[in-house]
């Protein structure tokens, strides 16, 4: 029996981290149902529910090392861990534990990462030292290929994927039907579902959602849904656009797992998001989406779909947002032609992953 040990934002209730978590373990899984996984978590016992997975804290790190020693193989992923922008500790922790298992003698694989942007002379060179000493990396998308170029990586076998999410399981849309009317959603009009998060406490980007939510209810006869990918940060968020609106939108306020998400997701008729795995949600359950970015993943995983963000968060133009929500709401039935057979190429990307970590322990 393998052992493997994955490094990641996990146990923080982030909708977008714990689908990846859940879609790894479903694949791996499928692939090699013998490997034995421990996750490094920030709440174990949340993991340990909610995966049925062996997980032990984040800052335990004599448990840690113990569980690198027992370890084949270190996953450190997927997500956009190395990265200095949004904290610029965060990096410093995820590279450490890279090391820790080098020391250990466990073999380490980047996986399905989101490479930078990381900032400033010593995070360079120190992600250049360590990621050429790893085993194999996997990137989700092209400009992580550049940003490993221009930190000098070119050691490790290097492949572009996709995100570990797209390759989870489509869910039935029942489940997330009972919720929609538990919360007195559903009313017979369509939906349009809107995945926000707080961003450097900016306005603008709140206010133009807020506008967007009314002229959506009163040109499309829809009713708006606000959807929380991280508890309870994106709830407040969403609340403070809700207030500024004059049409009856709905927030939900739980903190809902995977496939309640997915399955909410999937009653939607368009999704608007700024959070990526709602974005990647919407696709893997066939629902027309558009992005707002605030981050180049969010760009670079919507032009990996030929189309490009509808703006960034600081510069959002409400007509121009309109005049994309009226464009996919014409098309939806062609848009879903279109991604069945891009998001089928991207989930065997995704699923690729998985491949080669047990094709590296294997060797």
């Amino acid at each position: 029996m393998s052992n493997v040990v994955i490094s990641g934002y996990y146990g923080s209730k982030n909708g977008g981290d714990e689908a990846m978590l859940a879609a790894m373990l479903e694949v791996f899984s499928d692939i090699d149902p013998k490997v034995n996984i421990t996750v490094i978590s920030s709440c174990p016992e949340d993991t340990r529910a909610r995966h049925e997975v062996d997980s032990v804290s984040w800052l335990d790190f004599p448990g840690i090392f113990g569980a690198l020693r027992k370890a084949d193989l270190l996953i450190s992923g997927g997500g956009s861990l190395l990265q200095n922008v949004t904290s610029r500790r965060s990096l410093y922790y995820y590279l450490v534990i890279i090391w820790l298992a080098m020391v250990a003698g466990a073999k380490v694989m980047l996986y399905a990462q989101g490479i930078g942007p990381i900032q400033g002379s010593f995070p360079r060179k120190l992600m250049s030292w360590l990621g050429n000493k790893v085993d194999l990396i996997t990137v989700r998308d092209h400009g992580s290929i550049k940003e490993l170029a221009d930190l000098g990586i070119t050691r490790p076998h290097i492949e572009e994927t996709a995100d570990p999410v797209l390759a989870i399981h489509k869910v039935d849309c029942e489940l997330g039907r009972k919720i929609l009317e538990d919360n007195a959603v559903l009313d017979g009009r369509p939906l349009v579902g809107i995945s926000v998060r707080e961003w450097c406490n900016w306005s603008h980007y709140k206010d133009v959602l807020a506008k967007a939510a009314d002229r959506i209810s009163d040109e499309l006869g829809a009713r708006v849904v606000f959807l929380p990918m991280q508890y309870p940060d994106d709830v407040k968020a969403a609340e403070i656009i809700a207030a500024k609106t004059h049409c009856d939108a709905v927030v939900l306020n739980a903190d809902y797992n995977t496939s309640e998400l997915l399955s909410i997701v999937g009653n939607m008729d368009l999704l608007i998001a700024v959070r990526l795995h709602a974005l990647i949600f919407a696709g893997v359950m066939g629902v027309p989406m558009i992005g707002l970015s605030y981050d180049p993943k969010i760009d670079r995983f919507v032009e990996c779909l030929g189309e490009r963000p509808v703006g960034n968060l600081d510069d959002v133009d409400l007509e121009k947002l309109m005049e994309a929500v009226h464009h996919q709401w014409d098309n939806k039935k062609s848009f879903r032609v279109k991604n069945t057979k891009l998001f089928a190429d991207l989930k065997n990307l995704a699923v690729k992953n998985a491949k080669l970590a047990v094709k590296v322990i294997n060797e």
